[in-house]
C-alpha cells in the first residue's frame, strides 16, 4: 500500500508514518515549516519529505491519503485555500481516513493496546511503561509524542502489547472525535485532567465528556489507572466505569513514599517496590506509579517494574540538557523542555528548583525562557496563569511573536522579574545580558523555539555572561 500523509512531521502523524514503514508500505508525506526531531527521523526512515500542500502532489496517486489534524478547509486571506492539496483530493473523490483510524485499523487490530492519557505527563509515562515492558522482555510496539531516548524512535510495531500516547485533541477537520477513542484499549491511564484545546473545547466539562467515552470503550477484564488526586477525574468515573479500576496517589491504593527521586511503591499500604532513578518532581514519581499499575496488569510484578525504571532515561526534550558553558566558579547551563501549558511549566521549574535545593545548589538562579505557542495560548485563555506558572523562576523571558494579546500586562504581576521580546534575536540579547555562572536556563515550547538553544549558547560562549 502507498500512503501520502498530510501533515507528516506532527508528532503523531510522524510516528504513524514510522509505523507504515516498518510494516513495509510505501510511504510520503508533505508539510510545512518542519522541525527536528520529527524530520530527521522521517529522513532517516527513507520517508520522502515534500514541503508544502500544492495540488500537484495527487500525481503521486497514492492508495489512500491520510490527514493530520493540521489540515484544514480553511482559506487565505485572498481566498485561496490554505491547503490547495486537500481540497484537490476532496474534488476527486481519492481516498482519505485520519491518522487515527489509519492506525486502528492496519496497526492496533488484535492487540493489547495500552493508551495513556491526560493533559500532561502522556508522552513521559507513555515512555516509561513501555520501557518497562521492553526490558521485562514483552518487546512492545509503542507510538510515543515525542523520541525516547531509550529507543531512539517514536514508533515501533512490536509484538502483541501496544502502548500509545492517547491525545484528547479531536482527530481531524472531518472527524471531530477526540483522537484516544479510536485505540480502544485493554489498559486506560488517565494521568490527570485540566483545561486545554481552547481553540475546540469550550469548558472543562467538554473535556471530562471526551474522557468518559474514552472509559466506556475498555472492556470488563480491562484497567483504568486513574490519578485519586484529580477530582475532574472522579466526575469523569462518576458518569460510569466497568472495568478493573487501580487509583494512585493520596487515596489511592498505589502511592509513593520518600523523595522524589528514591522512593517506595506501596500498594494497599505494603511495600511492593523502590524506584531510584535520576528523574525529579512529584510529577514524574506520579508518572512511575501510573506505569507501574499499567505495567502489572499485563503481568509484570511492581517490583520488577519500579527496578526497571532505574535505567529509564527520559524523552528528548524533556529537561534535556542542550549544553554548557564553563564560567569562573560554575557553568552556565542551558536545558530543553516541551512544557507549554501553565501547570507543565510550574511542574518543570518547580521540580528542577526541589532538585537544586537537593543537590545544594540552594543559591543557583533557574531563567526561564518560553514561547505561548499552542493552540490555547495563542488565544490567551490562560495568560492571567503565567505569573503563577512561573514562581520558581529567578527571571523569565517570553517569546510574545504572533501573539494577539498583551503578554507585558500578563506578566505584570512579575514586575521586573520578567521581559518580553517579539523576536528570537532580541530575546537571547536579553538572557545573555543577565546570565551568570551557576545560573540554569530553561527553554520552553512545544515547537522548534527559533533554534533559541543553539542561539543562546553561542551568544554565551562569544560575549561571556554578567558576573
Amino acid at each position: 500500500m502507498h500512503i501520502h500523509i498530510l501533515g507528516i512531521c506532527g508528532t503523531f502523524m510522524g510516528g504513524v508514518a514510522a509505523l507504515a514503514r516498518e510494516a513495509g508500505h510505501r510511504v510520503t508525506g508533505c508539510d510545512a515549516g518542519v522541525y527536528p526531531p520529527m524530520s530527521d527521523q522521517l529522513r532517516s526512515l527513507g520517508i520522502e519529505l515534500i514541503e508544502g500542500y500544492d495540488a500537484d502532489q495527487m500525481a503521486l496517486r497514492p492508495d489512500v491519503f491520510v490527514i493530520g489534524n493540521v489540515v484544514s478547509r480553511a482559506r487565505l486571506a485572498d481566498g485561496t485555500p490554505k491547503f490547495p492539496l486537500m481540497e484537490a483530493i476532496l474534488d476527486a473523490g481519492a481516498s482519505y481516513t485520519s491518522g487515527p483510524q489509519w492506525l486502528a485499523e492496519h496497526v492496533l487490530q488484535g492487540r493489547h493496546v495500552m493508551a495513556v492519557a491526560g493533559t500532561h505527563g502522556k508522552t513521559t509515562t507513555t515512555s516509561m511503561l513501555a520501557w518497562i515492558l521492553e526490558r521485562a522482555g514483552l518487546a512492545p510496539g509503542f507510538l510515543v509524542g515525542g523520541v525516547p531516548l531509550d529507543f531512539g524512535v517514536s514508533a515501533r510495531l512490536g509484538k502483541n502489547k501496544f502502548v500509545i500516547e492517547a491525545d484528547e485533541y479531536d482527530t481531524a477537520f472531518f472527524d471531530k472525535r477526540s483522537k484516544f477513542v479510536h485505540y480502544r484499549p485493554r489498559t486506560a491511564i488517565l494521568n490527570n485532567l485540566e483545561f486545554d484545546h481552547a481553540d475546540i473545547f469550550d469548558d472543562l466539562g467538554a473535556i471530562e465528556r471526551q474522557f468518559h467515552h474514552l472509559v466506556r470503550i475498555v472492556p470488563g477484564t480491562g484497567r483504568v489507572v486513574v490519578n485519586a488526586t484529580e477530582e475532574s477525574l472522579q466526575r469523569v468515573l462518576a458518569q460510569g466505569c466497568w472495568s478493573e479500576l487501580a487509583r494512585f496517589g493520596a487515596g489511592g491504593e498505589w502511592q509513593a513514599h520518600g523523595p522524589h527521586d528514591a522512593f517506595e511503591v506501596l500498594r494497599q499500604g505494603e511495600q511492593v517496590g523502590r524506584v531510584e532513578w535520576a528523574l525529579s518532581g512529584l510529577h514524574n514519581q506520579m508518572n512511575a506509579l501510573a506505569a507501574i499499575a499499567a505495567a502489572e496488569h499485563v503481568g509484570v510484578a511492581p517490583a520488577e517494574a519500579a527496578g526497571f525504571l532505574a535505567s529509564f532515561r527520559n524523552v528528548r526534550r524533556r529537561m534535556e540538557l542542550r549544553g554548557t558553558v564553563a564560567r569562573a566558579g560554575a557553568a552556565i547551563t542551558v536545558y530543553d523542555d516541551f512544557a507549554h501549558h501553565p501547570t507543565a511549566i510550574r511542574t518543570t521549574l518547580d521540580g528542577l528548583r526541589k532538585k537544586l535545593d537537593a543537590d545544594g545548589h540552594q543559591g543557583e538562579r533557574i531563567l526561564a525562557a518560553f514561547e505561548p505557542r499552542s493552540n490555547t495560548m495563542k488565544l490567551g485563555t490562560m495568560a492571567a496563569q503565567l505569573p503563577w506558572s512561573l514562581e520558581a523562576a529567578d527571571l523569565a523571558f517570553c517569546h510574545s511573536g504572533g501573539l494577539e494579546w498583551d503578554a507585558a500586562a500578563a506578566l505584570a504581576p512579575m514586575g521586573d522579574r520578567a521581559q518580553v521580546a517579539g523576536a528570537i534575536e532580541p530575546l537571547v540579547a536579553q538572557i545573555v545580558a543577565v546570565a551568570r555562572p551557576g545560573d540554569h536556563i530553561v527553554c520552553m515550547s512545544n515547537g522548534g523555539f527559533g533554534g533559541v538553544h543553539e542561539k543562546l549558547l553561542s551568544a554565551l560562549r562569544a560575549t561571556g555572561a554578567a558576573e
